[in-house]
């Protein structure tokens, strides 16, 4: 789902009113609502039932004519019917997706799950009861497995990992059995990768949900896959996560350790978005163990990396690194300086305003926790009314999300706010902290 504003966007406009719904297709994938790359080719053909080659003759061919198949692909894509140059009938599969659910936000998040298992489904991918059969697989299924796992990234981002990591865990674990299954040895390295990054997706869901013993689990078993077929910029990312997941525990030095493990092992393979990533990382854990100027240094590193990113030659898995990101870093590095050296602060506020606005909308995880750290940076620069105007819509934010990850962070926010309790807005303000954390222990 994307928001109403995405369909104004220039080249959309222009392909809709030229009524060719291939242009419309290849505008959808270049838009800049997904990020500093667009979306590829193979995952929106996984979404529509074709081939990679296919889409490409129908992005550039001749205009489609077939009233059944244009009207199913553009309720797959939700376009408003509005924008469309034909009628698209009542009754489609996508339009029981996306109806607004009038019980709340969180029964239609599940019918969201709901309808992408039954695409799983489809695709043969795990089983209606059960573990799906043993069969031989090809390039179609490496596909469509890359399309489910972009298509649970996306509510992942929208609604945080709590809502979906068992669901992911199950998905993840089944497909993790088609390395068994028989396959053409030229297919092996696409289908190990699919399946690492399964496990990988698992992990990350399981630690933004809390529960840090499956999210190692699973970590490793993706990191295995990813070594076993050589594929270094994934093991990176793999072993990226892993390391987030012990600076949200506080091991920082182990963090480093596992950051700089990656660095190491993608040697000449390492490309400036993955560098930068690493390096931005590597700064937040060197800062918090007080490593100041070590921590800018590598800060400056990791600019001039992201300075060099070319998004053609970067892989997929990198498509969700941008500048808000990389700001995003900047911001916690600033603040951990700030808590330990009373300087800083100015820029962390700095920063992490330029995060924020630099942020995708269709991240909503990033964007609280950036609001999260921006109520921090207030509290440290000494402005707190500011801090609780952003502290109280944080909190309410982060409601709507099932990431024990965000709540951690909302709570931590009375570490900030200790020299400012004696003014009644903040004493309200952490009285408000204290009751969410009852809640979630």
């Amino acid at each position: 789902m994307v928001p109403e504003s995405f369909w104004d966007h220039e080249p959309v406009r222009m392909a809709l009113a030229g009524r060719h719904l291939g242009r419309v297709i290849r505008a959808y994938r270049y838009h800049p609502y997904h990020g500093r790359s667009p979306l590829p080719q193979s995952v929106v053909a996984g979404w529509l039932g074709i081939t990679q080659a296919q889409l490409s003759r129908i992005e550039t061919g001749p205009a489609l004519v077939h009233l059944d198949r244009l009207a199913h692909w553009a309720s797959l894509l939700r376009i408003p019917p509005t924008r469309l140059w034909f009628a698209t009938g009542t009754h489609s599969p996508a339009d029981t997706i996306v109806t607004p659910n009038p019980a709340g936000p969180d029964q239609g998040r599940r019918a969201l799950l709901t309808g992408i298992a039954a695409v799983a489904t489809g695709a043969g991918l795990v089983g209606v009861v059960g573990d799906v059969k043993p069969r031989s697989i090809g390039n179609a299924d490496v596909a469509r497995l890359n399309a489910v796992l972009d298509l649970y990234r996306s509510v992942d981002r929208e609604s945080g990992g709590g809502l979906l990591c068992r669901e992911i865990a199950r998905f993840a674990e089944s497909v993790y059995r088609m390395l068994d299954w028989p396959h053409p040895a030229g297919l092996a390295p696409r289908l190990v990768a699919a399946v690492a990054a399964a496990r990988q997706l698992a992990g990350w869901t399981a630690l933004d949900a809390g529960r840090h013993l499956d999210a190692q689990r699973h970590f490793v078993a993706a990191e295995r896959a990813a070594i076993t077929v050589d594929d270094a910029p994934l093991a990176a990312l793999i072993r990226y996560s892993q390391a987030k997941q012990l600076q949200h525990l506080r091991h920082n030095q182990d963090a480093l350790a596992t950051l700089q493990l990656a660095r190491a092992h993608l040697g000449q393979r390492a490309t400036p978005a993955m560098s930068a990533l690493l390096c931005g990382a590597e700064a937040a854990s060197a800062a918090a163990l007080g490593n100041h100027q070590g921590a800018l240094r590598i800060l400056g590193r990791a600019s001039d990396h992201f300075e060099r990113i070319d998004a053609e030659r970067e892989p997929p898995q990198m498509a969700f690194y941008d500048r808000g990101e990389l700001l995003a870093q900047y911001g916690r590095v600033y603040r951990d300086i700030a808590r330990q050296s009373g300087t800083h602060a100015d820029r962390a506020v700095q920063s992490v305003e330029d995060a924020i606005a630099a942020l995708g909308p269709a991240n909503v995880r990033s964007m609280v926790l950036n609001e999260v750290g921006l109520c921090s940076a207030l509290f440290l620069a000494g402005e707190p009314e500011r801090a609780v105007v952003v502290g109280a819509r944080v909190v309410e934010q982060s409601g709507a999300l099932t990431s024990r990850r965000v709540t951690d962070r909302v709570v931590n926010l009375r570490r900030d706010l200790k020299r400012h309790r004696r003014l009644p807005a903040v004493a309200e303000f952490e009285h408000a902290l204290k009751a969410r954390a009852a809640a979630t222990v």
